[in-house]
Parts: structure tokens; sequence; C-alpha cells
């Protein structure tokens, strides 16, 4: 539920907790120290480090709260491991390597058909699977997210649409009428105000489609149950980000002083 006082304080905890564990890793720039100043290169490294575990320190504690009270069921990190068919594996084997080479276009529901087909067949062997980062169910549908930074490369769009189709034929194989919605999410445009194209994901995921990827507003106003909230999510960021200024300042000068 998106309640914004209940939003900045996750942000800020989350922030906090950050800061309280970051531990600079020895890297020795005497150039660009002498240059810039130890100040500046230590938060240099920490926006770096921040950067890196932005989704599961923030975006992803951010992304519970607001789904919470709008989904019957909210977790995050939820474990995939089951059966997958010997037949599903091979189908997702053909849909990436058609895709790949473009004998194919993307389209979400019709994968999810031909994983459906063969959900149960070929026999069957228990595989463990990377983790979904927001697990979701509402009423009888399940959601399943892969929360991903703003740039994916091309490997890693291949590799996405692969975690997508395994969890998805790991559902159906437990129950081959389930409603599974397997999901891309990518929490900000960087391309904004224009359209999010990544070149990247294309050939992989209907770009057009939201039902496989979510990009920015679409996302966050999903979580609210598709209340507009967008803007009002990044109002929280910037009040934190104002509140918290003296104890951030304060933090960074103990990397000055050398402390």
């Amino acid at each position: 539920m998106f309640v914004p006082r209940e939003i900045e304080s996750v942000i800020a905890g989350a922030l906090r907790r950050r800061m309280q564990n970051y531990n600079p890793e020895p890297s020795d720039k005497p150039f660009h120290t002498r240059l810039l100043g130890e100040d500046r290169m230590a938060l240099y490294s920490f926006i770096q480090s921040l950067n890196t575990n932005f989704g599961t320190a923030i975006f992803e504690r951010v992304a519970e709260q607001i789904a919470t009270g709008e989904f019957d069921e909210v977790e995050l990190q939820r474990e995939v491991s089951g059966a997958l068919s010997v037949d599903a594996q091979a189908e997702i084997t053909r849909i990436i390597n058609d895709l790949s080479a473009a004998e194919s276009d993307p389209n979400h529901e019709m994968e999810l058909e031909r994983l459906r087909q063969c959900a149960q067949s070929g026999g069957a062997a228990q595989k463990k699977m990377t983790n979904v980062d927001v697990f979701l169910v509402k009423g009888d549908t399940r959601y399943m997210i892969d929360l991903k930074t703003a740039k994916p490369n091309m490997r890693g769009f291949q590799s996405y649409k692969q975690d997508l189709l395994e969890w998805a034929a790991t559902v159906l194989y437990e129950n081959p009428e389930a409603d599974v919605r397997t999901i891309i999410a990518i929490p900000y445009n960087p391309y904004a105000p224009r359209p999010y194209r990544r070149w990247t994901i294309r050939g992989m995921l209907e770009i057009e489609n939201q039902s496989q990827l979510m990009v920015a507003e679409e996302f966050w106003n999903f979580l609210a149950g598709g209340q507009d909230i967008y803007q009002d999510l990044l109002d929280c960021f910037e009040r934190v980000g104002i509140q918290m200024r003296d104890e951030i300042d304060s933090y960074f000068e103990r990397f000055a002083q050398g402390r």
C-alpha cells in the first residue's frame, strides 16, 4: 500500500543500513585522490556500491511496501526449485534459439501456451533456479518478477528470458492450467522522457507488451493496484535525500578526515 511516510521510512532505513555496513575495498588511486579529495572518492565509491545493490537494498523493499495490501501474497527473493519436464526444457531451448536467430518474434502468451502443452510430458528432472525478486499472488494469478538494472546487455537478456521461461515451466508442471505471469521490471527509464527502447531487449521481450516488460511508472503503478503513484514515489526519494543530507555529509566527512 502506498503510504508516503512508510515508504520514506523504508528508503531511509535501507540507506542507513547500507552506510552502516559499507566497507570500501582498498583501492589506492593516488592521482584521483589528490585531484578530487578522499571524501569525494569515498562518495564515488559508495555510489558505485549503492548502484550495484540498489535493487536488493532499496527497490525490492519499496516494492514490498507498496504491494502489501494490494496483493494476497507478497514475498521477496522467493526460492524456485522444482520439476521441469524434459519436453518443456527442450521447448525452452527452441524458443530461445528461435528468438536469438530472429526466426520468431517474442510473444509472451504464445510462449506460455507452448510450455503449457508440454509441461508434464517426457519425464521430469529437478532443477533449482534463480530466486524470484518479487513474488506476488492476486486471486488465482501468480506474478514472478525479475527486477533488473536500467541497461542490461544482450547476453543478460537471453539469460533473463530463460529464467522467466523456466519459472513458468516449473509452475505449469505442477498445474498446466495455472495462471502465471513472468515479468522483467526495470525501476526507471534512463531515456525519459523518450520511451524505453533499449536495443538489447529487442527480440527477447515484447517491448510494447506490459504483461512481460514493465518500465518505471508501469511497474510501480502496477504494484499499487493501478494507482498513479510514480511521481509521488519520486517525491518520497527526494524528501528522504533532503532530510538525510546532513547525516550523509557527516558520514563522508569521516573519510576526508581519515577516520
